[in-house]
C-alpha cells in the first residue's frame, strides 16, 4: 500500500466492553506501527466501553441513542481521518502480522476498493460438543489459500477504500442483523466495483466460555435466523415454509443422531427463521 494510503480502523461496539478490550490489545500495536488510527464507536455510550477505548488510545465516537452497526460503521467513517477504512467487529482477536498482511494484499491490488480476509472461529473453552460435520456456530469466511476476487466478506474482517464511499454512499442503517454489509456491497458491484480477498489477513472470531455454552449460542442463532430471513426475503431467495420446515426436521435429526450439540443451535437459527416467516404471514 502506498504510504501516502492513511489507514484507520473502525471498531464498532455496543455494550461488550470485555469483548473489545481483547479486540484492542491484539490490534494496537500493529496499529501504531503502520501509523493507522483507531477509532471506536461507542454504540449507546456505555461507559466501560468507553473507558477501554481511553485505555488503548483509540478515538471514542459516542452515540446516543445507539443507531446499531450499520450505524455505527457509518458514524466511524465520518469520525475517521484515512483514506482507507478498516472495518473490525468488537469480538474479534487479530494475530501479528494481520494488518501488515492487510495492508501488502491491498497493495497488491491497488485497483480494487473493498478488501477482506478470512475469519476463524474461535470457541474458547471448546464449545459444545460437535460430531465435525457441521459448520461453526458463529460467523466464519474462508475463499481459500490465495488471494483472489470474490462475490462477498464480511464486515468483521474488511477493509473499503473512501473513493468507493464516496461513490456508492454508506451502509443502510434500516438494515439491523444479517446482511448489513452485504447489501452495501451488492450496490458496489451494480457501480462495477470488485471485492479481493487477501487471504493472508486471517482473524478470529471470539466467544468466550460462558456464550459458547449451547444455551447461549442457540440463544444468539434465534435472533440471527429472524435476520437471515428478512435478508432472504430482501434479495427475493426466501424459502417457502415446507422447506423451513424440513431444515428443522434435518436439524433436530442431525443432534439426536449425531449426538451433536451444534444440530440444537442449528435448529434454533431455523426456528428464528420459521417466527420470522410467522410475522411475514400474519394479517
Amino acid at each position: 500500500m502506498s504510504s501516502a494510503l492513511q489507514a484507520s480502523i473502525v471498531i464498532p461496539s455496543h455494550g461488550r466492553p470485555d469483548y473489545l478490550n481483547v479486540a484492542l490489545a491484539s490490534l494496537s500495536q500493529q496499529a501504531e506501527r503502520a501509523h493507522a488510527e483507531v477509532v471506536v464507536v461507542n454504540d449507546g455510550a456505555d461507559e466501560r466501553t468507553a473507558s477501554v477505548a481511553r485505555r488503548h488510545g483509540a478515538k471514542l465516537v459516542s452515540l446516543v441513542p445507539p443507531r446499531g452497526l450499520n450505524g455505527a460503521r457509518n458514524a466511524g467513517i465520518a469520525a475517521a481521518a484515512g483514506e482507507l477504512i478498516v472495518f473490525l467487529d468488537d469480538d474479534v482477536s487479530v494475530p501479528s502480522g494481520w494488518l501488515d498482511a492487510l495492508l501488502a494484499g491491498i497493495a497488491a491490488a491497488p485497483d480494487r476498493e473493498v478488501y477482506g480476509g478470512p475469519i476463524r472461529a474461535r470457541l474458547e473453552g471448546g464449545g459444545p460438543r460437535a460430531c465435525g460435520r457441521e459448520p461453526p456456530p458463529i460467523t466464519t469466511l474462508d475463499h481459500g489459500p490465495e488471494d483472489r476476487d470474490v462475490p462477498h466478506v464480511w464486515g468483521a474482517n474488511m477493509a473499503i477504500r473512501r473513493s468507493a464511499l464516496e461513490r456508492v454512499g454508506r451502509f443502510d442503517e434500516t438494515i439491523r442483523g444479517r446482511g448489513d454489509e452485504e447489501e452495501w456491497e451488492r450496490r458496489y458491484a451494480t457501480h462495477g466495483g470488485r471485492i479481493r480477498y487477501v487471504a493472508g489477513a486471517w482473524l478470529e472470531h471470539r466467544r468466550t466460555p460462558q456464550d459458547a455454552t449451547v444455551r447461549a449460542l442457540s440463544r444468539a442463532a434465534y435472533h440471527l435466523g429472524k435476520s437471515a430471513r428478512r435478508n432472504d426475503l430482501r434479495k427475493g431467495r426466501a424459502p417457502g415454509l415446507a422447506r423451513e420446515l424440513r431444515v428443522l426436521v434435518g436439524c433436530v435429526w442431525h443432534a439426536i443422531r449425531r449426538r451433536c450439540s451444534y444440530g440444537f443451535v442449528m435448529a434454533a437459527h431455523t426456528l428464528g427463521r420459521l417466527r420470522e416467516w410467522l410475522a411475514e404471514s400474519s394479517p
